[in-house]
């Protein structure tokens, strides 16, 4: 059986200052070469004032354009974790980060790629972007909406994206200040006549809501979410995870949840269509979590006994899944059995 999951580390060989509070980190990881796709994240390992905080940040290099990694991240405000980094991150510094992951990346197609961006949400897409590039044949077309021209992240490497491959990029910026907040009609004026083409957005939750409600009916539509703690909307359940052939329950035997976080155990009752992540927030934890929409992997756990359901799952592989691991965020026990453990390795 594969290993579980492990943090490595990485040394940050340069930071390169994007726009006022935005950075991008150049990392060299230990051990050997870390193996991506364009569109990938890892989830870094960061621990402010004395709690963990894993969060997940996207590559903004790309395997067949870059000799180096990249991850960009954008201060938050109030965001414990990007402000931390871009106060206490320097050069020669090291950092853990997870091997990469993620369901963001590209599909083997002919028909353009059009990003959407909003934001920082330009990170992956760039990634994908120099991919499609330098990979393939196809054109690129990114409608990027930004606040204003100070905010516009990539404004330097997109252009010189341009000239390294002329008449295959096209950037589009839409900036708040000039014409007011993106509407459905800049959406479909932007597609024009590439209707059938795959689409890739990433942004604040109300930017990707407006970009996908503009795009239903079109082409392929990829979706990367962190952060916001949206409720995702009803999916199909993915397959059951199961630990291990647990013995048949009694039918007096109460049904309860325990968790187990650094050495910690507490078992508490189980609650009707409650998550693990909500029990063990119930337990008294602090478990560690982002999006809480299936996209990140940042709660992720593993199941010890019995068994549960995610709703959705957007970042776990099948091997992981395969070992038991799941999205805590996502994850409800099935009624059978009553008993489930669940421990934050």
């Amino acid at each position: 059986m594969p290993s579980p999951p492990l943090f490595r580390r990485a040394t940050v060989t340069r930071i390169v200052q994007e726009t006022a509070d935005t950075r991008t980190f150049t990392l060299a990881p230990h051990g050997g070469p870390l193996t991506y796709e364009a569109g990938q994240y890892c989830i870094f390992k960061v621990v402010v004032d004395g709690r963990l905080q894993p969060r997940a940040y996207s590559m903004s290099s790309a395997p067949e354009a870059d000799d180096e990694v990249t991850t960009t991240v954008k201060r938050v405000p109030g965001g414990a974790v990007s402000n931390w980094l871009h106060d206490h991150i320097r050069q020669g510094d090291e950092i853990e980060l997870t091997e990469p992951r993620g369901k963001f990346t590209l599909r083997a197609a002919d028909t353009p790629l059009l990003g959407f961006c909003g934001g920082s949400g330009i990170t992956p897409v760039l990634s994908l972007a120099k991919s499609a590039l330098v990979g393939t044949d196809r054109r690129v077309r990114l409608l990027c909406a930004d606040r204003d021209r100070s905010q516009a992240i990539f404004q330097d490497t997109l252009a010189e994206l341009a000239a390294r491959h002329p008449g295959r990029l096209d950037v589009v910026r839409h900036l708040d200040d000039a014409r007011g907040f993106l509407t459905a009609a800049d959406v479909k004026e932007f597609v024009g006549a590439d209707a059938g083409a795959d689409a890739y957005i990433c942004g604040p939750e109300p930017f990707m809501e407006l970009v996908e409600s503009a795009l239903a009916g079109t082409g392929r539509i990829f979706s990367e979410r962190f952060g916001g703690g949206q409720v995702p909307s009803p999916r199909p359940a993915t397959p059951t995870v199961t630990a291990a052939e647990p013995p048949p329950a009694e039918a007096h035997e109460p049904r309860t949840v325990t968790v187990v976080m650094n050495g910690r155990r507490e078992t508490v009752a189980r609650r009707p269509g409650e998550t693990l992540l909500q029990s063990a927030r119930r337990a008294g934890f602090a478990p560690p979590f982002s999006c809480e929409a299936g996209n990140c992997a940042t709660c992720m756990a593993r199941l010890r006994e019995g068994t549960a359901t995610m709703r959705a799952n957007e970042a776990l592989m099948d091997d992981e899944v395969a070992e038991g691991y799941v999205l805590t965020c996502q994850a409800v026990p099935d009624e059978d059995p009553s008993s489930v453990v669940v421990e934050y390795e």
